[in-house]
C-alpha cells in the first residue's frame, strides 16, 4: 500500500505532465499564462494571482490577473529595472496589496517578469512542497512563455516585412502610374485613390503650398471648417511628418477637425504640398512604415505635380500619345499574366481593347489552396480615364482581398470606397465570385454587370444576385450573395458588354440570344476551347468590323 506522500507526489507529477502537455501545444501568449495560473491557483488554493512581465522597451507590464482589485493596477508601479530593485519594488508593492507569494519568471540568466500569488483560503502559509510546485511550473512555463515571445516577435516581423514588401511594390506601380500624366488632376486624385485604398481611411486633404493661397486638389473635411484650416496652415514650415498625438508642433485647429497626421510633400527639400489623414477604418494607429510609404508615393506626385505646372501647355500634344502608351502597359500589368490551374478546374480569358487603351478587367487568384477567386469590370468611358480607374479599383480589390472579408462584407465595402473615390459620373459593373474547390460550390455577387451564363446539362442560369452598380452611391441596401452547386463539366461564362453589342457593318449586335444559343452547344470541350469558339464566332459575325468597345470574357470550367 502506497503511503499519502507517495500519492500527492504522484499527483504533483501528474499535474506537472498535464501542464507542460498543455502549454507546448498552443503559441498563444494568454492561453501560456492562463494555465500557468489557473494550473497553480488549483493546486495550492489561491483566488489571487498577477503575471507580470517585461516587455520590448524593458518596463514591467500586468500580462494577465485574476481576483485583483481596481487599485491594483490603478497604482501599479513603473519598473524598468531588471535587476534587485525591481523585486524590492515589487515585493514592496505586493506586501501592501495582501499580495504572499512572488517568484521569479526566468531563462538562464534572462529575467522575463514576476509570478504573484494571493494568501491560501485556508489562511495558512505556503508550505515547501508548495513552493517546490509552483517553482517547478514557473520554471516548465518560463521557457515555453520565452518562446512565445519569440515566435509572436518573428510573426510581427514577418507580418512588417510582408507589409513592406507589398508596399514597395506599390510604390513601384505608383510611381509608373504617376509617370503617365502631367494633369494635375489626374496625380491628384490618383494620389487620393491610392492612399485611401493602402490605408483605409476615408478622410483625407491633399493641399499644395502657394504665395498667395494655399490650394486644396482634394479634401474629405468639412468644406467650410478645412478652408478655414488651410488658410492658418504655413506649409512652407511643416517639413518632417506630425503627428496629432501629444505633439505640442500638430495645429490645434486640424486636430479639432479630426486630422490625426500631417505629411509634407517635399520636393529639392522644400515642402510643396502637404497630404492630411484622418482616423483609419480599422483604427489602428499610423506606423513608422506607413507613414514613409505615404512619404514616397507623396514624393512621386509633387514631381508630377510640379512638372505639369511646368511643361504641360508646351507638351500637351506629345504628351496624350505617350500617356496612351505607358496606359496600355500599365492595363496590360493590371490583368494576370498567367491564370491558376487547378486538378477540378481550368481557366480561360481574353482582353481585346477597342482603343490603345480601354476600361475593361478581369482577375483570377487563388486565396488559399481550396479557393479560386474569379472577377470581371466593365469601367465607364474609355481611355486613360478608364484605365487609371480600373488601376484604382485593383488596389481597392488588393487591399480587400487581405483583409479576409465575407464577400457580402467586402462588396459593401468596396462599393463605398468606390463610390467616395469617384466624379463626373464614373461608374463601374463588377461581378466577383469564390469558388471552393472542395466543395465544388461557387458564391458570387453581382453588381449591375452583365449576368453570366451558368452552363449545366444544356442548361443555361443566369447569375443576377447581387445589387446595383458599383460606384455609383454608398452602400444603402447590403449586396446581396447567392451560392451555387456545380459539377463535372459544368462551366462559367463571364463576360462584358462589348460581346454582346459587339456589332457588324449593318450596325446588328451580336446579342445576348445569339451568345446563349452558341453556349448551349457546348458539350465536353475545354475553357480554352469555349473561350475560342465564342471569339470565333464573334468574329463570324462582326467580319472584322472596327468595335467600339472593349470585348472581354473569362470561362470557368470544372473538370
Amino acid at each position: 500500500m502506497q503511503l499519502p506522500e507517495s500519492n500527492t507526489a504522484l499527483r504533483n507529477l501528474s499535474a506537472i505532465i498535464d501542464f507542460s502537455n498543455n502549454i507546448n501545444s498552443n503559441f498563444n501568449l494568454d492561453f501560456v499564462l492562463n494555465n500557468l495560473l489557473l494550473t497553480c491557483f488549483g493546486k495550492v488554493q489561491v483566488t489571487q494571482g498577477v503575471i507580470a512581465l517585461f516587455d520590448e522597451k524593458g518596463k514591467l507590464e500586468i500580462k494577465l490577473s485574476k481576483g485583483i482589485s481596481k487599485n491594483f493596477f490603478d497604482n501599479f508601479p513603473e519598473i524598468y529595472s531588471t535587476g534587485a530593485e525591481a523585486e524590492k519594488v515589487l515585493s514592496d508593492f505586493a506586501v501592501k496589496n495582501k499580495l504572499e507569494l512572488i517568484e521569479k519568471i526566468t531563462t538562464e540568466d534572462n529575467l522575463l517578469g514576476f509570478f504573484i500569488l494571493g494568501k491560501k483560503l485556508n489562511k495558512k502559509e505556503f508550505t515547501a512542497e508548495d513552493k517546490q510546485f509552483i517553482n517547478t511550473i514557473i520554471r516548465i512555463g518560463s521557457t515555453t512563455i520565452q518562446n512565445t515571445l519569440s515566435f509572436v516577435k518573428i510573426t510581427k516581423l514577418n507580418k512588417a516585412l510582408d507589409q513592406k514588401i507589398n508596399q514597395l511594390n506599390s510604390i513601384f506601380d505608383l510611381g509608373k502610374e504617376f509617370s503617365s500624366t502631367l494633369k494635375i488632376e489626374q496625380v491628384s486624385k490618383l494620389l487620393a485613390y491610392s492612399i485611401s485604398a493602402q490605408m483605409l481611411v476615408s478622410r483625407y486633404a491633399i493641399v499644395l503650398a502657394s504665395d498667395k493661397k494655399n490650394e486644396i486638389l482634394e479634401s474629405k473635411f468639412d468644406k467650410e471648417k478645412f478652408s478655414n484650416l488651410i488658410d492658418l496652415l504655413k506649409i512652407s514650415e511643416i517639413k518632417e511628418p506630425i503627428i496629432s498625438d501629444n505633439n505640442e508642433k500638430f495645429p490645434k485647429y486640424a486636430n479639432e477637425l479630426g486630422v490625426k497626421i500631417i505629411i509634407p510633400m517635399i520636393l529639392n527639400k522644400e515642402p510643396k504640398g502637404i497630404i492630411l489623414l484622418g482616423k483609419r477604418m480599422t483604427g489602428t494607429d499610423y506606423s513608422k512604415s506607413d507613414i514613409e510609404f505615404i512619404s514616397s508615393i507623396a514624393g512621386f506626385a509633387i514631381i508630377s505635380i510640379e512638372n505639369s505646372r511646368l511643361f504641360q501647355e508646351a507638351i500637351e500634344k506629345q504628351k496624350l500619345e505617350k500617356d496612351l502608351e505607358i496606359a496600355q502597359t500599365i492595363q496590360k500589368n493590371l490583368l494576370p499574366s498567367k491564370l491558376p490551374v487547378g486538378e477540378k478546374f481550368e481557366t480561360a480569358a481574353i482582353n481585346r481593347t477597342a482603343r490603345m487603351v480601354g476600361g475593361d478587367f478581369y482577375d483570377a487568384i487563388m486565396l488559399n489552396d481550396n479557393e479560386l477567386l474569379i472577377a470581371i469590370a466593365d469601367v465607364s468611358g474609355k481611355g486613360i480615364q478608364a484605365s487609371l480607374l480600373m488601376a484604382n479599383l485593383q488596389a481597392f480589390l488588393k487591399s480587400i482581398y487581405k483583409q479576409n472579408f465575407k464577400l457580402q462584407e467586402a462588396s459593401n465595402f468596396l462599393n463605398d470606397l468606390v463610390s467616395e473615390n469617384t466624379t463626373n459620373g464614373s461608374f463601374i459593373t463588377f461581378f466577383w465570385g469564390i469558388l471552393n474547390i472542395s466543395e465544388s460550390e461557387f458564391t458570387y455577387v453581382n453588381m449591375g454587370h452583365n449576368p453570366p451564363l451558368k452552363i449545366s446539362n444544356g442548361k443555361i442560369t443566369k447569375l443576377k444576385k447581387g445589387g446595383m452598380i458599383l460606384g455609383v452611391m454608398k452602400t444603402i441596401i447590403p449586396y446581396e450573395t447567392e451560392t451555387i452547386k456545380l459539377k463535372s463539366n459544368d462551366s462559367i461564362i463571364l463576360f462584358t458588354d462589348g460581346i454582346t453589342e459587339a456589332m457588324n457593318e449593318e450596325h446588328l449586335e451580336y446579342s445576348d440570344e445569339r451568345l446563349e444559343n452558341l453556349t448551349l452547344t457546348f458539350t465536353n470541350q475545354s475553357a480554352q476551347e469555349i473561350l475560342s469558339k465564342i471569339l470565333r464566332d464573334i468574329n463570324k459575325h462582326t467580319k472584322n468590323f472596327e468595335q467600339s468597345d472593349d470585348i472581354t470574357a473569362l470561362v470557368l470550367k470544372i473538370k
